[in-house]
């Protein structure tokens, strides 16, 4: 634990990608197997579920600092985490445990969950005893579920590809599926990840899907795409869709359908499973999974909204009435695998023939074929783009004709380019403020945004919440956000500060849908500022009716 303790510290302490790739160099170079397993688990993305409730957490670490819970609860504030937070309270231990991860894992973390109250209030004390601070945080962090530092899952396969001296590319396909929530990484596991490489493990087998390819944001006006990407005919040009990117596998006579985040979703969607167990073995597709309602108005958007997917995604159980008021179906857009043979090598528009071939021999509703568009220049798919939003689309898909099939976002095989539409954006009025976490913690950097409930004309019109948002300004905006908060606060709620509405931003949305659980009645999709509009008085900001006209 302290070996990864240390790590942690290492990489939290920089922003530099060569440092951190060079402190991941130092651990596993050294690291014992099991606890190399573990550690590429967890700082790969995988978190096991919340092993102790944070409220016994706090209760624990309140009687052990002999603090008050007001005393507590300002000092979290202050600090914005919770495990660092106990670990500057907690009485500092003299002891240093020398078990590894891997020990403290299995034997130490993972029976704490299920355990009453009163076994914690026990056990707790006797394991945070033996760490010391950092490594006592890094040990919090775990147990609540929150393990979080910033490094990418492309720096760990650089590193884990150094150190095996075998191409990353590998690394990455053999690191698919690794943090899937069923699984305990073993000495194996890493061992595999950093085993040379031989002759048959080029053909996958079970269930394992490929590495996504992942599409670069395209920012450039119209008028230069000629220059910058040539003519229009050398492109695959797709819809983005606005749903879930998921392969769907199929080998040995048995179907998995793995997100884009390398979860294994399966069983969520029943309908999927029994159209692909028809798909020949050996068949891999990429795609996204849609709401999909056909309509006998032929001009009517099949695709439903993203919000309609996030209920049923959002269930534990599927009932008859769910999977009745909301079908789903794959947009299938590429082949990865046919007949057992990787086919990621193969150009994009041969792909996309063996691909027709397939979704053109099954008779399944559930599986469609994403269409190409056509354009005789990019001004005339331009004007095709504007037609994104009433086709409940994100705008375009860029796929080079010649491009192989890559891995995460890289350009050295090809490119894809995601060309989406502007975000929906209204003037809205600061509120609410809340400190942030980490670096942020001393800062209050979560924001709620308000709009008015009538137009201008009404004279008793009042601020009515409908989002929260926390990027898009700068480090100095932020900073300036903050003074103005301190002398503006009127009222506090626990964390949340209520002010004296002063500000007027921009916030900029990718969707927008009518929502029961809000008082506004409408709920926005990735908010974010796009700038602080010193122009504008409160009385300028938008209304209800902007948001309502959006929905339409």
């Amino acid at each position: 634990m302290k070996d990864f303790a240390q790590l942690y510290a290492r990489l939290d302490a920089t922003t530099s990608s060569n440092a951190k790739l060079a402190a991941l160099q130092d651990y596993f170079a050294q690291a014992e197997p099991a606890d190399a397993a573990w550690a590429v688990y967890f700082l790969s993305g995988g978190r096991p579920r919340q092993l102790v409730p944070s409220r016994v957490l706090r209760e624990i670490g309140m009687h052990l600092a002999n603090l008050p819970e007001w005393l507590f609860e300002e000092s979290y504030q202050a600090v914005g985490d919770l495990a660092e937070t106990l670990s500057l309270l907690l009485p500092e231990s003299r002891h240093s445990s020398d078990a590894g991860l891997a020990q403290w894992v299995e034997q130490h973390l993972l029976p704490l969950r299920g355990q009453t109250a009163e076994t914690l209030a026990q056990r707790l004390p006797e394991l945070w005893a033996q760490l010391d601070q950092q490594s006592l945080m890094v040990c919090i962090k775990l147990i609540t579920g929150n393990f979080r530092v910033g490094v990418s899952k492309l720096l760990i396969t650089r590193a884990l590809a150094a150190l095996a001296g075998v191409d990353s590319k590998r690394v990455a396909q053999r690191l698919v599926g690794y943090t899937e929530l069923s699984r305990t990484p073993v000495a194996a596991d890493y061992l595999k990840l950093i085993a040379a490489e031989s002759a048959d493990e080029h053909a996958l087998r079970g269930g394992q899907p490929y590495p996504f390819f992942l599409a670069h944001p395209l920012q450039l006006p119209t008028e230069q795409f000629d220059a910058q990407l040539g003519p229009c005919g050398d492109w695959q040009v797709e819809w983005k869709w606005d749903g879930i990117r998921a392969q769907i596998v199929k080998r040995d006579g048995q179907v998995w359908i793995w997100s884009r985040g390398e979860e294994l979703i399966s069983e969520r969607f029943p309908e999927l499973q029994r159209m692909a167990i028809n798909l020949p073995d050996g068949t891999v597709l990429d795609g996204e999974i849609v709401v999909w309602k056909d309509s006998p108005d032929a001009q009517a958007p099949a695709v439903q909204p993203f919000a309609l997917l996030q209920q049923r995604i959002g269930r534990k159980t599927l009932s008859k009435k769910i999977l009745h008021d909301i079908p789903v179906v794959l947009l299938a857009y590429d082949l990865l695998e046919w007949q057992g043979a990787d086919w990621r090598q193969h150009t994009q528009h041969q792909r996309r023939a063996q691909l027709e071939c397939v979704i053109n021999t099954s008779s399944d509703p559930c599986l469609r074929l994403s269409p190409v568009l056509h354009g005789k220049d990019w001004a005339d798919l331009a004007q095709q783009r504007l037609a994104s939003r009433s086709l409940g689309v994100e705008g375009m898909m860029l796929k080079s004709r010649d491009a192989h099939y890559g891995v995460g976002r890289t350009k050295d095989v090809g490119v894809w380019w995601k060309w989406k539409v502007d975000p929906f954006s209204v003037d809205a009025v600061l509120i609410y403020a809340q400190r942030g976490h980490g670096r942020r913690a001393s800062l209050y950097s979560d924001y709620t945004f308000a709009v008015w409930d009538g137009p201008a004309e009404k004279a008793d019109r009042q601020l009515v919440p409908f989002a929260k948002a926390y990027s898009g300004l700068t480090d100095e905006e932020m900073r300036k956000v903050d003074a103005i908060v301190r002398k503006t606060t009127v009222e506090k709620f626990g964390p949340v500060s209520s002010v004296t509405p002063s500000m007027v931003f921009e916030l900029g949305f990718e969707g927008i849908a009518l929502s029961k659980r809000h008082k506004s009645g409408i709920a926005v999709r990735f908010p974010r500022m796009l700038r602080w509009r010193h122009d504008k008085g409160i009385q300028d900001a938008d209304s209800l009716e902007t948001l309502s006209a959006l929905l339409n």
